[in-house]
């Protein structure tokens, strides 16, 4: 840690663009801006105006001819809304809801009762649908009875704390960054200390407000805690990176991605199946959305599902320490080669 770079603050301004003109500058900014605006819209927009059954993971049991009736019932009324998986019986499907393989299901007894399994920690959307769908079939003459394997809790039966997470996340992980390549100029390796020491703090606060300030989750506080803290980090260490390669336009790089794009694909919401296709599954690749899934997997499912997110995470802060390094290491060379040249 002792042998930290220092090259001088000129080398800020000594970036890919530093001898092009000022009108091809003034392009690239506009062009970007263009691009970045785009991006913006299609992110807020297209999910938001989207968004509903589409290919949902829907389980289904009973007897042959009742399932197959009943899925064939769903595809005419809402053609490409459902993708249902069938299983042996009620408990295979609330298995399934568990694990996370699907979002909840239908049972149809041989007496003709109907089980409706939702998972209401995966998303309220979900729960919502799957009690319509019971509705109707009550109103058809059958008896339903519904089974929640993972409910919110009483004290936040709509999920509002989860819902809220996105910003936070994102701003706590951007304004580390900020103040760590503010204080820690060219001291790499004292900013990735501090990034992962903040999101640290960072998670088991928000998480200690949300499981005992406002009962919002109430997981294993510890599990919950890294995981919020694993996103935190992957958002921030990013965020150095970018700021270690480009300067200062790093921070408006990072800040577009994890604000204007990350976070309204992130599903944090609604879970992302709800979003539409591909946007869900492109919030899931990012951090907000990696993070808000790993969150709901360990203080709800048991840390069923956490593959994914966990993978996507841990890339994004690889990629992050590998930015902010190889950063400083070219500023490192690009003031050794001006010192020579003097």
């Amino acid at each position: 840690m002792a042998t930290e770079t220092a090259d001088p603050e000129s080398s800020e301004s000594s970036g890919p663009l530093a001898d092009k003109s000022p009108w091809l500058k003034i392009g690239i900014v506009v062009g970007g801006l263009a691009v970045a605006v785009s991006l913006m819209v299609l992110a807020f927009l297209a999910p938001s105006i989207n968004s509903g059954a589409d290919d949902l993971p829907v389980g289904i049991s009973g007897p042959a001819q009742a399932t197959a009736q009943l899925q064939q019932k769903f595809e005419a009324a809402q053609p490409g809304a459902f993708d249902f998986r069938n299983y042996d019986d009620a408990a295979a499907v609330a298995e399934a809801a568990h694990d996370r393989d699907v979002v909840g299901g239908i049972s149809i007894e041989a007496a003709g009762s109907v089980t409706i399994t939702v998972a209401g920690c995966a998303g309220t959307p979900y729960s919502a649908l799957l009690k319509n769908i019971g509705a109707g079939l009550e109103t058809a003459g059958k008896k339903v009875t519904y089974t929640d394997i993972a409910p919110l809790t009483a004290d936040d039966p709509n999920g509002s704390g989860l819902s809220a997470l996105g910003m936070p996340l994102a701003f706590g992980g951007m304004i580390s960054a900020v103040l760590l390549s503010t204080l820690l100029k060219n001291l790499p390796l004292y900013k990735i200390a501090g990034s992962i020491a903040g999101s640290t703090v960072v998670g088991f606060v928000v998480v200690a407000i949300l499981q005992f300030g406002f009962g919002s989750v109430d997981g294993n506080y510890f599990l919950t805690s890294l995981s919020l803290a694993l996103g935190v980090a992957a958002i921030s260490l990013f965020v150095l990176g970018m700021e270690s390669l480009l300067g200062y336009a790093g921070f408006g790089v990072g800040g577009l991605l994890m604000m204007f794009i990350a976070n309204p694909l992130s599903g944090m919401a609604t879970g992302w199946q709800w979003l539409p296709s591909p946007w869900g599954f492109i919030g899931q690749l990012l951090p907000i959305g990696s993070t808000g899934t790993l969150v709901r997997s360990v203080a709800f499912f048991d840390g069923h599902g956490i593959g994914m997110p966990l993978t996507v995470l841990f890339i994004w802060v690889i990629v992050g320490v590998a930015l902010t390094i190889g950063g400083a290491a070219k500023k490192q060379r690009a003031a050794a080669a001006s010192a020579a040249n003097a």
